[in-house]
C-alpha cells in the first residue's frame, strides 16, 4: 500500500509530546505530515504522568489541545501501532516502509465498552506498569487518542473471542485482522521516539523484583494519578498499606558506568515533585531522600528549597548500596552518608527508585541509518534529512522537549522546501 502526500512531506516517528509538537508545527505551516507510534495511542510518557513541570499540570493540559489540533488538520495522518521497517533514498526523497500491527478492532469502534463488559479474560495493565489488571479487550487509557479499543488476541481463548465479537453491535471486533505494510515518500524524518524507564531489575543490589514495596518513579506517577490503578491513592502495591515512611533513591541507574553513564536530568525534580504528592495525602509521613547531587535546573531552585525545608524530610547525601526486603512488607535502605561517613540503615514502608531515562529507539535506529551517540541518543544530521527531537535526542523535561521539537520541525520543513 502506498500512502501518497504532497511534495515535501515530513515523517514524524513517535507520537509523544515531542512528536505531536513537531508534527503540528510542520503541518500548520503547510506541510503534509505522517505521524506514527508503536503504541495503540498517541501521547507517550506524558499520558502516564500525574503532573508535569513547569506548572504541575495534568496530562490533559497539554495533550487534549494537541489532539484537537490534529483532528482539525487534514495535513496530519496518524498511524498507531506502526513502526518503521526500512528507509531508502535520501534527503528530499526518502522512501519509508511502515508496518502496522493488527489492533483487531476496526474504525467502526465507538468505544462504547460493550466488548469490555463481555470479556472474560484479564491481563496485566501495561499502562499502569502491571499494578492492576485490565480486560484483554480494552481502551488503553481514558484519554486514549485515537479513542478506539485494542484486543490482545493471544490472551483470549476461542470462547472469549466469540463473546467480545458478539457483544459489539457495530461489527468493530475483527480477530482476522492482519499486519499492514505501506510505503510513504517524505522529504525528511523527525525521530521523536522518546524514552523508556531504565530497567530496575538490572540493578541487583536494589532488589526491585523482591518486594512490592520497591517501585519506580513512573509507577509512583501512576499511583498518584486519578486514572491510575488506585484512583490516585498512594498505597503500597500488594497489600495497599498507607505509607507512614517512604524513601526516594536517586540516580537509580544514572551516572553509573555499569548502567547509564549520563545524568537523566528529570529524576531529581521528579522525586521532589513526588514528595508533594506524598505530603498532600500524608502530612505526617517521614520522607528520606538518598542522593548523589540534587539538581534543579534554573527556575526550579525555589521549588527545591521549599521541599528541603520540610521538617519531616531528611536528605542524605550518599549512594544507596542495598535495599533489603523485610518480613512485614517494608524495606530497609542501606547507604553511607558521604558527608559524615556514617553507615545508614533506614527502614521504610516504601522505596521509590528514580530510574533513569533511556532512549527508546535502541539498536533499530542504527539499522535504519540514524546517527546515534554512544548512549543511544539520536544525533541530528540535517544535511541527511534525519533530525532528532525531544528525549530521543537527549534527556530533558517536557518544557525543553517542546522547544527541541519545534526546532526539529523547522529543520524538517527547510529540507522539505
Amino acid at each position: 500500500m502506498n500512502d501518497t502526500a504532497g511534495t515535501g512531506a515530513v515523517l514524524v516517528v513517535g507520537g509523544g509530546i515531542s512528536g505531536l509538537t513537531a508534527a503540528l508545527e510542520a503541518a500548520e505551516v503547510g506541510n503534509d505530515v505522517f505521524i506514527i507510534d508503536k503504541n495503540p495511542y498517541l501521547g507517550g510518557r506524558v499520558a502516564q504522568l500525574n503532573q508535569y513541570f513547569p506548572k504541575l499540570c495534568p496530562p490533559t493540559c497539554g495533550l487534549e489541545i494537541n489532539f484537537k489540533r490534529i483532528k482539525e488538520n487534514r495535513r496530519v495522518r496518524v498511524h498507531t501501532m506502526t513502526t518503521v521497517k526500512s528507509v531508502s533514498g535520501g534527503p528530499g526523497n526518502y522512501e519509508v516502509q511502515l508496518e502496522t500491527a493488527p489492533r483487531y478492532v476496526n474504525s467502526n469502534c465507538t468505544a462504547c465498552g460493550d466488548c469490555e463488559a463481555a470479556c472474560t479474560v484479564e491481563v496485566d495493565n501495561e499502562f499502569n506498569f502491571g499494578m492492576n489488571k485490565t480486560t484483554a479487550i480494552h481502551l488503553p487509557h481514558e484519554m486514549a487518542f485515537p479513542r478506539r479499543y485494542v484486543l490482545e488476541k493471544d490472551a483470549c481463548g476461542a470462547d472469549c473471542l466469540e463473546a467480545v465479537k458478539a457483544a459489539c453491535k457495530y461489527d468493530a471486533v475483527d480477530p482476522d485482522m492482519q499486519p499492514e505494510t505501506r510505503t510513504v515518500n517524505v522529504a525528511s524524518i523527525v525521530w521523536s521516539t522518546g524514552w523508556n524507564p531504565y530497567d530496575a531489575n538490572k540493578m541487583d543490589n536494589l532488589n526491585f523484583s523482591k518486594s512490592d514495596a520497591i517501585i519506580s518513579n513512573m509507577m509512583m506517577e501512576r499511583l498518584a494519578a486519578p486514572n491510575g490503578p488506585t484512583q490516585g491513592k498512594i498505597v503500597r502495591p500488594g497489600d495497599s498499606k498507607e505509607p507512614e515512611s517512604i524513601a526516594f533513591v536517586q540516580c537509580a541507574g544514572s551516572r553509573d558506568e555499569n548502567h547509564l553513564e549520563y545524568c537523566s536530568y528529570i529524576c531529581c525534580m521528579a522525586s521532589l515533585k513526588h514528595m508533594t504528592y506524598v505530603r498532600e495525602q500524608y502530612p505526617d509521613a517521614q520522607i528520606y531522600v538518598f542522593y548523589i547531587d540534587l539538581r534543579s535546573p534554573g527556575k526550579y531552585e525555589h521549588f527545591r528549597d521549599k521541599l528541603m525545608g520540610d521538617e519531616k524530610a531528611t536528605f542524605i547525601k550518599g549512594k544507596v548500596a542495598d535495599i533489603i526486603a523485610e518480613d512485614d512488607g517494608g524495606v530497609t535502605v542501606v547507604a553511607e552518608n558521604a558527608v559524615t561517613g556514617a553507615k545508614i540503615q533506614q527502614k521504610v514502608d516504601m522505596a521509590v527508585l528514580a530510574t533513569g531515562m533511556q532512549p527508546a529507539l535502541g539498536e533499530q535506529g542504527k539499522v535504519l541509518g540514524v546517527s546515534m551517540d554512544g548512549n543511544g541518543f539520536v544525533v541530528s544530521d540535517a544535511d541527511k534529512g534525519m533530525i532528532g527531537a525531544g528525549c530521543a535526542k537527549s534527556a530533558m523535561d517536557v518544557y525543553t522537549t517542546a522547544q527541541s521539537s519545534t526546532a526539529a520541525a523547522l529543520k524538517a520543513i527547510q529540507i522539505a522546501k
